[in-house]
């Protein structure tokens, strides 16, 4: 993580290469950015969970096909 001084130094490297008026739009596009990755994160995480969700369900509705099979074979 860059220190106090980095932080100065990036921020005059910024105003150079974009100059005060375009930092907004840059940031405001950053933050696009940065939520779209988030939102992206999510919808992943959530399509995993529930792949999980029926993973265990088919593994359980197996296990009583087993069981019942098993017992009736008592």
């Amino acid at each position: 993580m860059p220190g106090g001084t980095e932080w100065i130094l990036i921020l005059l490297v910024v105003l150079l290469f974009f100059g005060g008026r375009k930092i907004p739009d840059l940031m405001r596009g950053i933050g696009r950015g940065v939520r779209e990755f988030n939102d992206a994160k999510e919808s992943v995480k959530k399509e995993l969970d529930e792949g999980m969700k029926e993973k265990d369900k088919r593994a359980e509705a197996a296990q009583r096909e087993v069981v019942k099979e098993t017992e009736s074979v008592k």
